[in-house]
């Protein structure tokens, strides 16, 4: 069985200002100083040296939360583009209000984020199950390859929230909000009998 431990990203500058980053790459998606903080705060509490690898997206901001998390631990690091955020096409880099305001009918009113319809709006943006199926598809061939291994992912929030929809599978696919900057997930990926599972989701370590 593979084990994963999946990390979001700090927060970064974006973040605090409530942008749509999708896969934005730009100095306002880097870590700010409380992102930089938060993954100093993760690295003291959570010691990955019992992992036997690390994965992370390409983006610069989960690199930078990587190489705070990996400091002192030197596991293997290698970037996969499958752990991309969400691309919200047209909507990267807009104002979460303002889009709230103007498309108030593609939004979750609970959890103010989007809803899978939103892509009949956003030109070009990535689809619920596009994101769900190439985030499934890092799970189970990681796995395949790497039967029996203990993995460390850091990767962005919608991310992490795909891979427990490609596990739950629910019905309703906002039937959870997506994880809390450095929080961790936990998923387990049986290859042999084809089965994932999720063992906890969101989980604050350090705080």
């Amino acid at each position: 069985m593979t084990t994963f431990y999946i990390v979001r990203h700090g927060q970064t500058t974006a973040n605090a200002q409530n942008l749509k980053q999708g896969t934005i790459n730009t100095a306002i998606t880097h870590l700010n100083a409380v992102g930089e903080q938060q993954a100093q705060t993760l690295h003291a509490a959570f010691d990955i040296s019992f992992a036997d690898r690390l994965f992370c997206s390409p983006l610069a901001r989960t690199q930078e939360t990587a190489a705070i998390l990996n400091h002192g631990r030197d596991l293997p690091i290698k970037t996969d583009a499958r752990l991309l955020e969400i691309s919200y096409g047209q909507w990267d880099g807009q104002k979460n209000d303002q889009l709230k305001a103007t498309y108030p009918q593609y939004f979750d009113q609970a959890l103010q984020d989007v809803l899978p319809t939103y892509v009949k709006v956003a030109t070009q943006g990535e689809t619920f199950e596009e994101v769900i199926d190439r985030a499934n598809d890092f799970l189970k061939t990681t796995a395949d390859q790497f039967p029996t291994e203990k993995i460390i992912v850091v990767t962005h929030g919608f991310t992490v929230k795909a891979m427990a929809l490609a596990v739950l599978q629910p019905k309703d696919p906002m039937s959870f909000p997506e994880p809390e900057n450095t929080s961790v997930t936990k998923i387990a990926v049986e290859p042999k009998l084809n089965r994932s599972y999720l063992t906890y989701y969101n989980r604050q370590v350090g705080y």
